[in-house]
């Protein structure tokens, strides 16, 4: 946005406060109080969910498919091969890449032209990200206490520990954890479904819906196992909060890449590197 024009100091005038500058005194004022009113429905978020799925599963099934047809995987069942990470991976960065084409052309439908801007993108300053960075390192700092004050109750395997059969397999799952997963869950989460929620139904209630979906859509990686489940219901609640309180969907994303990136670097000190593999069992 273009800055009123200076005003000359031989000039006495009145301070002019017109229809242009009066709106951003309001939200400065507002802030987080402002209720939300994305220029989307429901019905939108539901469409991009359904898309989203069909994207995904298209893309999975054509990568096994592709794999199966090379020398390297000949022999290897779809199951196996769904659960490869150098299948899996490549696929899912694609297709979720599309995800987010797809969320961009929707807004474009409602002549959204500034998708940042219409998302509640907001950049936080070097201060507010480092504080983001401290939040997502503390978080999977607590998800180990989490894990082992009630490490009697986990599962003590979980179908995402098959994806890390080796070391080339988890650099390319931490390539997509950190770098893929966190940008498009944020945005389907935090930067549509949240909003969608809360001008329909408040923001408690909507914090509440979105942190539980955010957990179930990730059940088949932890064997709906119902304690690994709370814990991540826990995270999809505070990354909520931060969504609604401050408006900024970049800030929810910088926590949630610092705690899986954290989470990875665990893994990679806990295996040796990646080289020990079986230590994850």
């Amino acid at each position: 946005m273009t800055s009123p024009d200076p005003i000359s100091p031989t000039e006495h005038r009145a301070p002019e406060i017109g229809p242009e500058i009066a709106p951003e005194i309001a939200t400065s004022r507002a802030g987080a109080l402002s209720p939300e009113n994305p220029p989307w429905t429901f019905v939108d978020v539901l469409i991009i969910a359904v898309v989203g799925f069909l994207i995904l599963a298209i893309f999975g099934i054509l990568a096994v498919a592709i794999a199966h047809s090379l020398s390297r995987f000949r022999g290897v069942s779809a199951t196996d091969l769904a659960q490869n990470a150098m299948v899996f991976v490549p696929a899912q960065t694609v297709a979720s890449l599309l995800v987010v084409g797809f969320m961009v052309e929707i807004l474009r439908l409602k002549r959204q032209d500034d998708f940042l801007i219409a998302i509640s993108w907001k950049m936080p300053d070097l201060s507010g990200a480092l504080v983001a960075v401290a939040g997502g390192v503390g978080l999977a700092f607590c998800s180990l206490a989490f894990n082992a004050l009630l490490s009697r109750w986990m599962p003590r395997s979980l179908p995402i520990d098959k994806l890390f059969r080796d070391a080339s397999s988890a650099y390319l799952l931490s390539f997509y954890g950190v770098l893929v997963a966190p940008l498009v869950e944020e945005l389907f989460f935090r930067g549509f479904l949240y909003p969608a929620l809360a001008r329909r139904i408040g923001m408690g209630v909507s914090v509440v819906l979105t942190a539980a979906t955010f957990a179930v859509i990730h059940q088949g990686q932890l064997a709906h196992a119902w304690l690994p489940l709370t814990w991540l219901f826990i995270v999809g609640s505070v990354l909520t909060l931060v969504r609604a309180r401050i408006k900024s969907v970049a800030t929810c994303v910088i926590i949630h890449v610092a705690y899986n990136a954290t989470i990875f670097f665990l893994v990679f000190i806990g295996t040796q590197g990646f080289r020990h593999m079986e230590h994850l069992t």
